[in-house]
Parts: structure tokens; C-alpha cells; sequence
């Protein structure tokens, strides 16, 4: 299941599982700007979207976040909110908690574009496989505060059209084992994928041939964190429906130690696995969409089409 195109002119959501926004800074006091809001919702409106802010959203009921009731409540109200044609929202910490106060039904009586990264890769995930509504892994609302033209290209074929077919590359392609694979795209940041396998929230069919997406940056923890992450996935019934791998952004360039961990990957588990940086906490933001069937050959990621 696919939902419509955000509209030129439509509605955002906006909501935050994962971290606590800040709308304004008070005077004096220096504010992140991945956390500094009024200029992101400004640049949205600028652009001619109108923006629907989720009623809990800059709530701290347990000091570091509003609780998980009130965050769950945010992502239900956005979804049944028929004017809202696309939920947009950021990382950080919290969205597993969040999982059992999620209406799935309301999510697959209300179809709309759901997209997010890094810690949002669990309600990502869990609303495709409970719902088989597709969702969008990679974007985040900063990028609204500063579009690069690459960013901004995946946005417009993969939130405001259907349009790309063939995944746009911003970087090389290494290709650390060969092979080519078909299967439906799913994946995201590694540690929430890595504990989302196994629970009730991704009941996915495992006789279905799955095409996984990973990424990681060295700023939450070395290769030997990864290489972990990485040993829990191929330990999983999950794994044995993996006919390849595509990972994204660790560092500014490629590390040898993990790329030679990757290689390992590929060859016990005999698929082909891809590195690149066009995806994950880098600069380079590209969207994937979860649950679309794909292709992986040959360097390149193809997408079949609505």
C-alpha cells in the first residue's frame, strides 16, 4: 500500500518520538540547530506547506522526553488527522516506547507518507510490517533549514512524486562482495534494527526475499559496536531472507576494518553487499522507501514503480 504524493502546497506533520524540540531559544542561551525549530517550520511554510504541530510535541513529562502515552497519542493524532498528507519527524532516543500505544488501524485507514531516520527507524518499520503501508527512511525536518540539491531531488521523487526509479547516487558505490539480489527494501539505523527483530512489531513473512539497508556513524560507537549489531542480525530468523546488503555512511570516508566485516558478512551469508554514503548521518540524505520491492546489481538500486 502506497499513499498519495505530499501535495505542492499540502500539510506536514510534525511530531518528535525521539527527542524534545526546541521551538526558540531563550535569549543568551545557544540551542543546537538540529533542535532549533521556529526556522524549520518557517522554512516549510515558506516553501507553501502548511504545518500541523503535534499537540505533545515540546511536552517534557519525564524531563528528556514527554512520556510514551503522550508521544504515542502525537503519531496517532497526525495520522487520523485527514488533512495531514505527510508525518515528518527526527531522531535521537525513545521510539521503541512508543510502539505499543501506536493505532496501527488508524495508520491503515488514513494512508499517508510517513518519513523519518536514525531512531525513527522502529515506528518506521513496525507501521510498514503491521500495516503494509510503505514509509520513507532517510529524511528528517532540519533538512528543511538547508536543502542541498541531492537531498532535495530525493524529497521531490520519493515524497512528492513517485518518480524515481532509479536510486540517485551522491557517492562511489563500493562493491565489497559481488552478486545481484531481489527482494522488498527494508532496513535503517543498525542498533533499532538489530532489537526490532523478533518482536511483535515486525511480523514480516519470511519467506519473502528482503533486500536490507543498514546504517551507522562512528560517532555512536566504533566498528567492533557495529560488527555486534551485525552478529545479532545474522543471528536472527530475519537473516535468512537477506539476499543483499546495502550500507550506508559510517565516516567521511570508508573504514577498512568494517568494510573487511561487511565483506564477511557477505560471503558467510553468500549475497552481495554494497557500501556507500549516500544515506545515514552524513550530509548525504537519500530517501529508501521501506517495504518497495527492489533490485540490487551491478552497482545500482532500482525501484519498482507504483
Amino acid at each position: 500500500m502506497i499513499a498519495r504524493p505530499l501535495g505542492r502546497n499540502g500539510t506536514i506533520g510534525l511530531c518528535s518520538p525521539s527527542h524534545v524540540p526546541l521551538y526558540e531559544a531563550a535569549p543568551g542561551q545557544e540551542i543546537p540547530w538540529s533542535r532549533e525549530y521556529k526556522n524549520i517550520i518557517g522554512s516549510m511554510e515558506e516553501e507553501g506547506f502548511r504545518v500541523v504541530q503535534a499537540e505533545n510535541m515540546y511536552r517534557k513529562t519525564w524531563g528528556y522526553l514527554a512520556s510514551d502515552a503522550e508521544r504515542g497519542a502525537d503519531l496517532n493524532q497526525l495520522a487520523g488527522d485527514k488533512s495531514v498528507e505527510y508525518i515528518l519527524f527526527g531522531g535521537g532516543e525513545g521510539a521503541p516506547e512508543v510502539l505499543p500505544y501506536l493505532d496501527f488501524e488508524r495508520f491503515r485507514e488514513n494512508p499517508k507518507r510517513i518519513c523519518s531516520y536514525s531512531d525513527g527507524t522502529t515506528i518506521l518499520n513496525a507501521v510498514w510490517a503491521k500495516t503494509g503501508l510503505e514509509t520513507y527512511y532517510g529524511q528528517n525536518p532540519t533538512l528543511f533549514a538547508g536543502w542541498t540539491d541531492y537531498n532535495r531531488r530525493h524529497f521531490e521523487g520519493h515524497i512528492l512524486s513517485d518518480s524515481m526509479e532509479v536510486h540517485e547516487k551522491n557517492s562511489p558505490w563500493l562493491e565489497l562482495t559481488p552478486g545481484a539480489a531481489e527482494g522488498v527494501l527494508v532496513g535503517g539505523y543498525t542498533l533499532n534494527f538489530a532489537l526490532l527483530l523478533g518482536t511483535d512489531y515486525f511480523p514480516v513473512d519470511l519467506k519473502e526475499p528482503h533486500i536490507l539497508f543498514l546504517e551507522d556513524h562512528e560517532m555512536f560507537g566504533g566498528p567492533d559496536h557495529v560488527s555486534a549489531m551485525l552478529g545479532y542480525i545474522e543471528q536472527s530468523a530475519f537473516m535468512k531472507s537477506v539476499t543483499g546488503l546495502l550500507f550506508g555512511n559510517y565516516a567521511d570516508s570508508p573504514r577498512p576494518d568494517l568494510c573487511a566485516r561487511l565483506k564477511v558478512l557477505g560471503q558467510r551469508n553468500r549475497i552481495p553487499v554494497v557500501y556507500c554514503d549516500d544515506f545515514g548521518h552524513g550530509s548525504n540524505h537519500a530517501i529508501l522507501p521501506i517495504g518497495r520491492p527492489a533490485k540490487l546489481a551491478r552497482g545500482c538500486l532500482s525501484f519498482t514503480l507504483p
